[in-house]
């Protein structure tokens, strides 16, 4: 819809990854660049909408967690005439992207990094441009507004699409695996995964975005989806509801452990009574590493004495 093509990146398991190919008048945008080993799949969407690698007038990044940026500098090499846009925080990681890998290897260990991410590549500083709040890029006629949303991330930007009048919105508006889909629509959790979760800045960000009035939202961690209203009341519930699971167990000495199997059953509940269908264990099992995420993300902040 509206020149926007959905791109697998093929990171962890099908439809799990996306990123977004957007094509104007001839000329495109890559939103996110998955992983270093997602550049085939990247040069086989272009040829499929029928461009050229010459004809990417940008890549546009929502953040530098590897899963969203991983592959840029590789994805670069192929683009000639592209930039790279940027949160002005993540700016730095492009260009020396060391700091990022010892950052992954600190919290999945060096293997999986190497394994997940393979080699990560530099963006040489002359093709960066800092998306600082506000930016404007111009897509062959069709504004992609760079908002700063804060909350799952500090160098976090969503993307409002004027054309189709919505958001690319990396982590910020939480996951929705189509898996969970029911005939109560789709079931959308927060997504809270180290290092820089902040709960009011995530509220903050969801209300900013839908201030726009947006009729989707495309997401990395799945897809389009619509009932964009419905979907954000949910987030700030969960929200809500993960940071008083976080504060009653802050003391605990198994506190992680505490506190994921309590957004396990937060999860489960919630989808059973939209309608899933799945069993629970398959529903935990689906959301297993999102989970896992989670609780780190919400310790993480608990450490830093954030209230």
């Amino acid at each position: 819809m509206h020149g926007i093509h959905t791109i697998d990146t093929g990171f962890g398991r099908p439809s799990f990854d996306a990123a977004y190919l957007v094509v104007e008048r001839g000329r495109g945008a890559f939103i996110d660049s998955g992983t270093t080993h997602s550049l085939p799949r990247f040069l086989e969407a272009l040829d499929a909408a029928g461009i050229e690698p010459a004809d990417v007038d940008w890549v546009i990044l929502t953040h530098v967690h590897l899963d969203h940026a991983g592959g840029a500098g590789s994805l670069m090499q192929h683009l000639p005439n592209a930039k790279l846009a940027v949160h002005p925080r993540g700016a730095r990681h492009m260009i020396d992207p060391s700091a990022l890998i010892a950052g992954a290897a600190g919290v999945y260990g060096e293997d999986i990094v190497r394994r997940d991410y393979g080699d990560i590549v530099p963006v040489p500083a002359d093709r960066v441009v800092e998306a600082h709040d506000g930016l404007a890029i111009d897509l062959a006629g069709r504004a992609l507004l760079c908002l700063d949303t804060p909350g799952h991330a500090r160098h976090h930007i969503a993307i409002h699409d004027e054309r189709a009048n919505a958001f690319f919105t990396g982590d910020i508006f939480g996951l929705s695996y189509r898996e969970l889909d029911s005939s109560g629509g789709a079931f959308i959790i927060p997504t809270t995964s180290p290092v820089q979760f902040e709960p009011e800045a995530a509220h903050a960000s969801i209300a900013r975005m839908l201030g726009y009035e947006p009729e989707a939202m495309y997401l990395t961690h799945y897809g389009r989806v619509t009932e964009v209203a419905r979907l954000a009341a949910d987030l700030h519930e969960q929200i809500d509801a993960m940071v008083a699971i976080a504060q009653r167990h802050a003391t605990a000495p198994d506190r992680e452990e505490r506190i994921a199997q309590e957004f396990a059953d937060l999860y489960v509940s919630r989808a059973q009574r939209q309608g899933v269908t799945l069993p629970a264990a398959d529903i935990a099992k689906l959301l297993a590493i999102d989970i896992r995420l989670n609780a780190q993300g919400v310790v993480v902040w608990l450490d830093r004495g954030t209230r």
